[in-house]
């Protein structure tokens, strides 16, 4: 298992122009992007919406690369996301999961049956082409670059550490400083120059 934070900074030197959707388990990619007008933090909506939004959003945008850091806590409420997504081939979609083995947001209750679900595995299975696992940070380091060098879809499972959330939401502090209408503003603007 590995720090998020740090799996985050590795990723963020080649992240290029992608937009990112750093989803439940992502907070710190806020203090670590170079580029927050193409971030889409979507914040806590209800669990199981980051995959079919990020997906989503990789067909809208298809001359865009997209890159989603799930959770598996979130992907386990809309596992059935991951047929689509591979059924629909994407090929600007990046699906990193960071499985830490509980719902960390939520007070840290563990996943059933956490050690034992192979999430790359169930991604293979449900039809995506490149699957990967990292359990070490310097495998994960050492083939990010190669990783985003491929067409998409593709899906990362990667096990990280739980960063456990204990204080009710409405005491924690924000995450995410900028307002959905300022991330859509930003975001609007980002793909207006782009083209």
């Amino acid at each position: 298992m590995f720090e998020a934070a740090e799996m985050l900074r590795i990723y963020a030197k080649y992240r290029g122009s992608a937009i990112v959707i750093p989803g439940r388990g992502a907070r710190h990619w806020n203090r670590i992007s170079s580029a927050a007008s193409r971030d889409i933090p979507l914040g806590d909506p209800a669990m199981g919406g980051h995959a079919s939004f990020a997906f989503g959003l990789a067909l809208a945008q298809p001359k865009e690369r997209v890159v989603l850091f799930d959770s598996e806590g979130d992907l386990l409420m809309n596992l059935g996301a991951l047929g689509t997504i591979a059924e629909a081939a994407p090929a600007n979609f990046y699906h990193f999961l960071m499985d830490n083995e509980c719902y960390a947001t939520t007070g840290g209750q563990p996943v059933p049956n956490a050690k034992n679900i192979r999430y790359a595995d169930v991604a293979r299975d449900m039809g995506y082409q490149r699957v990967y696992f990292f359990d070490q940070l310097e495998d994960f380091a050492n083939n990010v670059e190669s990783i985003l060098a491929q067409p998409g879809p593709v899906f990362v499972h990667m096990k990280t550490v739980p960063e456990i959330e204990n204080l009710p939401i409405n005491q924690r502090p924000r995450w995410n400083p900028r307002t959905l209408d300022q991330v859509l503003a930003d975001l609007k603007k980002e793909l207006r120059v782009a083209r």
